[in-house]
C-alpha cells in the first residue's frame, strides 16, 4: 500500500444506515421548512416578515423580504435536491441563519410585534431557536462532520 492510499488516521467512521437515514430525513425536513418559509416571504406572511427587517438595513423592507424569500426557496431546494453538494449547502444554509439572526435581535430590541411575537418574553424565547437551525443545517448535511474529519 503506498503512502497516498493509506487512510487518514483521524478518518471519521462510517455512519450506520439508521444514522444516515435520520440525517437524510432531517435535511429534507429543513429544506421543506425553508421552501415553506420562503414562499411565506413572497405571499401570505410578507407583511409579517417586513416587521423583522431591522430599520438600520439601508434597503426597502419589502425588497429585503422578497430577496430573502427567493434565497430561502433556493436554499431549501438545494438541501432537498443537491445531495451531492450537501456539505457545501449545509455551510451556506448555516451562514444564512447566522446572517438573518440580527433581524431577530432587532425585533426584540425594538419591541416590534410580528408573527405573534407580541411580548419581549416571546421574542426572547425565540432567540435560542436560531442556533438550533444552524446546528440542524450543519448536522443534517454532514458539514460539521466533514470539517472535523479534515
Amino acid at each position: 500500500m503506498s503512502h497516498t492510499s493509506m487512510p487518514h488516521p483521524a478518518a471519521v467512521p462510517e455512519l450506520s444506515p439508521t444514522s444516515r437515514l435520520t440525517r437524510h430525513v432531517a435535511r429534507i425536513a429543513l429544506g421543506a421548512f425553508l421552501v415553506f418559509a420562503g414562499t411565506g416571504h413572497l405571499t401570505f406572511a410578507r407583511e409579517s416578515f417586513q416587521g423583522q427587517v431591522p430599520d438600520w438595513i439601508p434597503m426597502d423592507k419589502d425588497f429585503v423580504v422578497l430577496a430573502s424569500g427567493f434565497v430561502e426557496i433556493a436554499l431549501g431546494a438545494a438541501l432537498i435536491l443537491a445531495w451531492k453538494w450537501r456539505v457545501a449547502v449545509g455551510w451556506v444554509v448555516a451562514a444564512f441563519f447566522v446572517a438573518v439572526f440580527p433581524g431577530n435581535i432587532s425585533q426584540l430590541v425594538t419591541h416590534n410585534d410580528s408573527f405573534g411575537l407580541d411580548t419581549d418574553l416571546k421574542r426572547w424565547l425565540r432567540l435560542p431557536f436560531q442556533p438550533v437551525l444552524i446546528i440542524w443545517a450543519l448536522w443534517s448535511t454532514g458539514a460539521w462532520r466533514a470539517w472535523r474529519a479534515k
